[in-house]
């Protein structure tokens, strides 16, 4: 079906990414998975049926998914660099194989995975769950055990979703990271920042059935620059103020457009998975994996091109469907589907907050009737990502569709099976972000 298999000795096993995380269900791969990814892709028709059968997965939304991620800092002195042989002894037995080589990374206590980022950024993955309430209790028990293992040794997690005092530094050392900061360099400083000083909280969702993904899938990408703008929370970078109110969404934006572009969500598509498979093929690769040597890749050749066995890539072994697995790791949408949506464009909030935007949002995704309706409020700031980067709410247009999409999504914090108590302090907390009585850090 997926053509023949084909002998690929430039492609070893992959580097574990840091943030690639199984967040909703992924089961683990068996033999016929194995098999599959080992096969070469025919043709392009063939490329993008896998990738729209493999990021889109159908059935009722009923799992909510958190990635929990943090800078980390010295408590005495924010502005000394991060050690990474510190982090390694601080995290024990949870430190995972690219700081720790041949390390496992054991699960947290409530199942959640750990991972790192290139800068060291500490990321919670929970495990899927079919209660709100259920995620918030995991997540807080695994990330209360992340800051007493780090406290133990002098460190803490930092509030804001960029780093106020230190330069973009790379703690990882992986074939990977190395390609990413040697091509991202030659845009431009956003890469750098983007990789080793920001954070991010990123909400899991079900796609849902076939005849709402669209609906679903329009109403994530709709939201994002209103909740960008509500939720804030990285102005100062390297002690001085960038002028964003999210300078974290702005290095991601100033990483490489054809990687983190919105456009292939925007507006109403009627076929996403179609939309996002052409998408997938004609992004560059940022990488080529290798047994040995740098991995990077020509700058300009994209996943269709090596297909077509185009440019640099005659002289490739065809790619594998493991080939495309990895391609798929590389792109930085605002929303990535993973089978599940994966909402990434929400800055890291202090760690008692994180809650607020995962409530609000999985609320404001609850039923047709509220995806269609906020729809209808975001409607005149969709596409208005550089807008909400910079001003934040102190754009009227993104502060009254911020008002909007609140009220919506606190009036159904309670359907959620939230306790009433907690309900109410994130209604209460969002009210003062509104109000500007609340700064998040």
């Amino acid at each position: 079906m997926h053509g023949s298999v084909t002998s690929t000795p430039d492609t070893p096993t992959p580097e574990p990414p840091s943030s690639e995380s199984p967040t909703l269900e992924t089961p683990t791969p068996d033999a016929a998975a194995v098999e599959v990814a080992a096969r070469a892709i025919a043709d392009r028709a063939e490329g993008e049926a896998y990738v729209a059968s493999v990021c889109f997965k159908h059935g009722p939304p009923r799992l909510t998914g958190a990635e929990l991620e943090f800078l980390v800092h010295d408590a005495a002195d924010p502005s000394l660099p991060l050690d990474p042989d510190r982090l390694r002894r601080a995290l024990g037995a949870h430190a995972p194989a690219t700081l720790a080589p041949g390390g496992r990374a054991a699960p947290l206590p409530a199942g959640s995975t750990l991972t790192l980022e290139p800068g060291g950024q500490v990321e919670i993955s929970t495990r899927p769950q079919e209660s709100v309430p259920a995620l918030v209790t995991d997540a807080g028990v695994d990330l209360a055990h992340v800051t007493d293992l780090l406290a133990a040794d002098g460190l803490v997690l930092a509030a804001e979703a960029i780093d106020p005092v230190r330069p973009p530094a790379r703690v990882l050392d992986t074939e990977r990271y190395a390609a990413m900061q040697r091509r991202f360099a030659a845009i431009g400083p956003g890469g750098a920042t983007m990789m080793c000083s920001t954070a991010a909280v990123q909400v899991c969702v079900d796609a849902g059935e076939p005849a709402a993904v669209p609906a679903r899938w329009a109403a994530v990408h709709a939201l994002g620059p209103v909740l960008l703008a509500l939720f804030a929370n990285s102005r100062t970078h390297t002690g001085r103020d960038t002028g964003h109110a999210s300078a974290r969404w702005r290095a991601v934006m100033d990483t490489e457009p054809a990687r983190t572009d919105p456009a292939a969500g925007s507006g109403a598509v009627a076929d996403p998975p179609a939309r996002w498979a052409s998408h997938v093929l004609d992004t560059p690769l940022m990488v080529r994996r290798r047994t040995a040597g740098p991995w990077d890749a020509p700058a300009r050749l994209t996943f269709a091109d090596w297909i077509a066995r185009r440019g640099a890539a005659r002289h490739w072994p065809p790619p594998t469907f493991g080939d495309l697995d990895y391609h798929l790791t590389t792109l930085f949408t605002p929303v990535r589907p993973r089978g599940h949506l994966e909402v990434r464009y929400l800055d890291a909030q202090p760690a008692g907050r994180w809650v607020d935007p995962v409530a609000l949002l999985a609320a404001l995704l609850r039923g047709p009737a509220v995806v269609d309706r906020v729809r209808e409020v975001c409607a005149p700031t969709e596409g208005r990502w550089a807008d909400a980067a910079r001003l934040g709410l102190a754009d009227p247009a993104l502060a009254r569709g911020a008002r909007g999409v609140a009220e919506l999504g606190c009036d159904g914090l309670a359907d959620l099976g939230l306790t009433s108590a907690l309900a109410e302090e994130i209604a209460t907390a969002v009210a003062a972000r509104l109000d500007g009585r609340l700064h998040p850090a």
